[in-house]
């Protein structure tokens, strides 16, 4: 497959039934993907790479230049002031990476795109902090359109993944290993689709022998309408046991959900029934339940939750009433249901935007609040206690109790922090992974050095570049760790996070 450039006229993500254009195809892709060392040729490139906004080359050259063109506007965000996202690059410029803000970064290539993934739990550890890591993730993939039958479902394992040099300052500390050098490795397990995959969620369930790991169970939204269930426990365990074999049985799923008549984008897995209970949401605005029975089948409800005007955009439950849930549609609201709910219709409809609202994360630790990502642009978090259930007198237009319009492109991710009610990971169509901390103030002394760049906002902690952004989820076991996926995916962890 040709990889596409990180230049100025590069698309930006796609979300809903948008499609890219249809890509050269090498009949020789490798099946496995692979891991590229972000920095080994970093400087071996004939494009012109921009560094934070510095060219590379000596500063007396550079400033003689600037100098003789006068001050650089860019976006009125002041003199020479190059924001990711914002500024346009010239053409044959690339971006770099600027290695002294990473503790970690990889970047991997999988035969084709992959619009979703999510990150499976492991039995490393939790909070661990030893290098070279190693986690596990679950991705579907978009193949050419010529080429629906290419597409896989494909289960990860990365490992080796080390630390920057000199990312803490010393040679080695305490808690990690001294082979912080080891070269990454991306080992991978396939399962024939035939459609490209929109969204998919990953499940784990306690095995009925005790002395078994958890079942892991895979929830994928396809363009053909069709949700699959697949149980992915004997891939993941071929990893690390010798002599696993897949056998095709294996890789048919379990159940598949067949109620949808339109494709969709929303899916979740409740975290407070281990069992397995599913919700679903599609295109023509409908929400299904499905529901793992004791014997291990799987009951779709026929009757669905309806209430949105248009596409159920994303999906989630409440991490503390297991019978509540939140969505987000292209019709501008949030709305919040009760599965006890007879009339199947929503307890609380708040208008929140005037575009499509993409994407929303429940919070785990703070669980009145509520972020959501627009089309616009607009990060917003909410408290769902100022909200007013549908029929109030006067609910009224809600207030966010935090609002930013940095990004001018579409949201396509947002994420909150497992363990920090404060920090948000957010990915969105300008080609960029941010990362945000509420809790900071404008007139924290911290915040003086963002407070003279307009329209870019103090609680703003890092910019990370990533190509046709498409979806960030936070490593719930490696502290601070992200993972990403867009043109390729990227797993990195800031010095500041």
């Amino acid at each position: 497959m040709s990889k596409r450039t990180a230049d100025a006229s590069g698309a930006g993500p796609l979300k809903s039934g948008d499609r890219p254009d249809a890509m050269d195809i090498d009949d020789k892709t490798n099946e496995m993907g692979e891991f590229e060392d972000e920095f080994e040729d970093e400087f071996e490139s004939e494009d012109e790479i921009i560094e934070a906004g510095v060219d590379g080359r000596p500063d007396a050259e550079r400033e003689a230049e600037e100098a003789a063109a006068g001050a650089m506007d860019v976006d009125n965000n002041g003199p020479g002031t190059f924001i990711v996202g914002r500024t346009k690059l010239a053409p044959g410029e690339t971006l770099a990476p600027d290695p002294t803000t990473y503790r970690m970064l990889h970047s991997l290539s999988t035969p084709w795109p992959c619009l979703s993934f999510d990150v499976v739990r492991d039995n490393l550890g939790d909070n661990r902090s030893v290098f070279p890591a190693t986690m596990y993730t679950v991705a579907g993939t978009q193949a050419d359109s010529r080429r629906p039958n290419d597409n896989q479902l494909m289960v990860m394992k990365f490992s080796g993944l080390s630390k920057m040099d000199g990312a803490d300052g010393d040679e080695s500390s305490d808690d990690e290993d001294d082979d912080e050098d080891a070269d990454p490795i991306l080992e991978s397990k396939t399962i024939p689709l035939n459609s490209t995959t929109n969204r998919i969620r990953a499940h784990q369930t306690p095995s009925q022998d005790p002395s078994r790991p958890p079942i892991t169970l895979t929830a994928t939204m396809t363009e053909s309408t069709n949700v699959l269930i697949h149980d992915i426990t004997p891939h993941l365990a071929s990893f690390d046991i010798p002599g696993t074999v897949i056998t095709p049985q294996q890789n048919e799923p379990l159940y598949t959900i067949k109620a949808h008549k339109a494709e969709g984008y929303a899916v979740d897995w409740s975290p407070l029934h281990p069992a397995g209970k599913l919700l679903t949401g599609d295109n023509d605005g409908l929400i299904y339940a499905t529901t793992r029975t004791d014997g291990g089948g799987f009951v779709t409800n026929a009757r669905p939750f309806q209430g949105h005007t248009s596409s159920v955009e994303d999906i989630q439950w409440s991490p503390v009433e297991p019978t509540v849930f939140a969505s987000a549609s292209s019709d501008g609201t949030v709305r919040i249901w009760d599965l006890r709910s007879k009339s199947r219709k929503s307890m609380v409809t708040m208008q929140i935007s005037n575009t499509d609202v993409n994407v929303i994360s429940w919070s785990r630790q703070t669980t009145n609040l509520l972020v959501s990502g627009a089309d616009d642009g607009e990060v917003a978090v909410w408290d769902l206690r100022q909200w007013q259930p549908s029929g109030s007198s006067a609910p009224g237009k809600p207030t966010p109790v935090a609002s930013f319009n940095y990004h001018k492109e579409q949201i396509t991710s947002v994420e909150w922090h497992p363990t920090d009610d404060s920090i948000v990971a957010v990915a969105a169509g300008d080609n960029t992974v941010t990362l945000w901390d509420l809790a900071v103030e404008l007139d924290d002394e911290e915040s003086k050095d963002t407070a003279g760049v307009q329209d870019v906002p103090p609680q703003l902690l890092f910019v990370h570049y990533q190509n046709l952004a498409k979806e960030v989820h936070w490593h719930p076991q490696i502290p601070g760790t992200l993972v990403a996926t867009g043109e390729e995916f990227s797993v990195f962890r800031t010095i500041s996070v």
